[in-house]
């Protein structure tokens, strides 16, 4: 192979890896987990890592209120029939700009807050704290489980014009992966992940 098509090839790999990186830089990351036990419940705490691509913050700028959804699952499988799913719970966090006050207003089942940025808005969207996700009276104690998470941003409750640009854009397609670990409620009083 002559000296140019070498140099050709590694320009490409470079290029290529450069827009993975950048194109993977948006997003949602689950970056830790808990389960405590709280008397006769399950208490979720959880830490995400949000990175909105720079047309979802604009928008947040300009009026366009976000909602993520975050859902907790136990499943516990049979051999003989579908998955059991004794435990489903699911969140919604509200995220809107009010241009009044310059503030961003972050809303979650009662409990609201105000944050200068966007990025000190993005982390009170991604941090979860003493959610009850499941009651003991849902699961047996003596069989094994296993537990998911995700968060995702709700493309249902964006405006029906900013739906169909959903539709056609990846950068408004934001959700994390489902994370799922074993769940042992015998187990240990504080699960980690």
């Amino acid at each position: 192979m002559s000296q140019r098509i070498k140099q050709f090839i590694f320009c490409c790999f470079l290029a290529l890896s450069f827009f993975s990186v950048a194109a993977g830089a948006e997003g949602i990351k689950i970056t830790s987990v808990e389960l405590e036990r709280a008397d006769n419940d399950w208490l979720l705490n959880a830490t995400f890592k949000i990175e909105l691509s720079p047309g979802l913050e604009d928008a947040v700028q300009k009026g366009v209120v976000l909602y993520f959804q975050t859902e907790f699952d136990v499943t516990r499988s049979r051999w003989y029939w579908f998955d059991e799913k004794p435990a489903l719970a699911q969140r919604q966090t509200r995220l809107s700009y009010q241009p009044l006050t310059q503030q961003y207003r972050i809303a979650s089942e009662g409990f609201t807050f105000s944050a200068r940025t966007i990025s000190e808005a993005l982390q009170a969207v991604g941090t979860i704290g003493g959610w009850r996700v499941i009651d003991n009276n849902q699961i047996d104690p003596s069989k094994p489980y296993i537990a998911g998470l995700r968060m995702t941003l709700d493309l249902s409750k964006l405006p029906k014009p900013f739906q169909i640009n959903a539709l056609n854009n990846r950068d408004w397609n934001v959700s994390s992966d489902w994370l799922h670990f074993p769940f042992l409620p015998n187990g240990p009083n504080l699960i980690k992940r």
